[in-house]
Parts: C-alpha cells; structure tokens; sequence
C-alpha cells in the first residue's frame, strides 16, 4: 500500500501568524523546526509519506541533502535554491509517478506552481489547526494528559498487575 505523500513549506507553516512555532522560533529556531518535525512525524505516523522543506537558499554551505529525521525527509534546500522550488520538484515527480500529494503552504505563488491533476493543498494554518487537534486527542485519550504515552498507562489496571506478576516470575 502507498502511503499518501504529504510536503510542508517548513518556514511558511513555522512563520504562520499567532502559531505556536512562531513564537518558539522567535526564541529558538531550532526548536521551532524540530517541534515542527516531530508534529509532522506525528501526523504522518503511519498514513503519509512526509517531507518537510526548509529554505536554506541564502547559506552558501548548504548542499541541499534530505535527512529522515523521525520517519520524516528533512530537506534544506541548496544554495542558490528556494524551498519552493524544490517543493514544485518533489511534487511534480510525485505527480509524474501517479500518486497523489498534499502541499502545505500558504504562499499563494507556491499554490499555483503545484497545482495540478492529483495534488492537493492545505494551508499552514490548516495544517496547525489539525495538528494541534490531533495533539488534544492523543491527550485525551491520555489518562496522564501527556501527549506521551506508555503502555503501563494505556492498559486496565487488572492487565497491568497480571503482566507485572508475570515479570516477576509469578504466574497464575
């Protein structure tokens, strides 16, 4: 089964206005670019193919080389190369290969460049909005309230004493 291919405008969801990785990022960029990696490993999980684009265009060190970091492709485009411009690639070869593809992004010009037969877009604001819904579910469903969860604190507590007797060599 082919996962759905999901591409994120990194710098156009992280700068989206009253977002939550705005203002990280006006504290620590790189925080802001790895919460936004792990909010889209956590959105993908298991539905998407996904990769986040970053514009590095203006570094004269970057190469432009995809890292997966957390089942997500991380790219920073190469000198010289905008982020669009790499997003309009990756999802025109998606395209080509008869898949479909969502592009998030709320630039209108990158909008238009991608659009086509089998590509959908959603805005960054879109995006966050459903993420941060995702993130109060997994919440919910938390007894904890963490977004994290173990296995102790998702099993009945019958199940967790018999497993941690069974640990302990006293079976039943």
């Amino acid at each position: 089964m082919d996962l759905k291919v999901l591409i994120v405008d990194g710098y156009n969801v992280i700068r989206q206005s009253g977002g939550p990785y705005a203002r990280l990022f006006e504290i620590d960029p790189d925080m802001a670019r790895t919460r936004l990696v792990a909010d889209v490993a956590g959105f993908a999980h298991g539905e998407w193919s996904a990769t986040v684009v970053f514009d590095a265009g203006a570094n004269p060190r970057s190469i432009g080389t995809t890292e997966e970091v957390a089942g997500v492709n991380v790219v920073f485009s190469a000198h010289g190369t905008t982020a669009d411009s790499v997003i309009e690639n990756l999802a025109a070869e998606t395209r080509a290969a008869g898949r479909q593809v969502t592009v998030v992004s709320s630039d209108m010009q990158t909008q238009w460049s991608v659009m086509g037969p089998g590509v959908s877009r959603m805005s960054a604001r879109a995006f966050i909005d459903e993420v941060l819904g995702e993130e109060a579910l997994r919440a919910e469903s938390n007894p904890s309230g963490t977004t994290r969860s173990t296995l102790s604190e998702r099993l009945d507590s019958a199940t967790l004493d018999e497993l941690t007797r069974w640990s302990r060599g006293h079976r039943r």
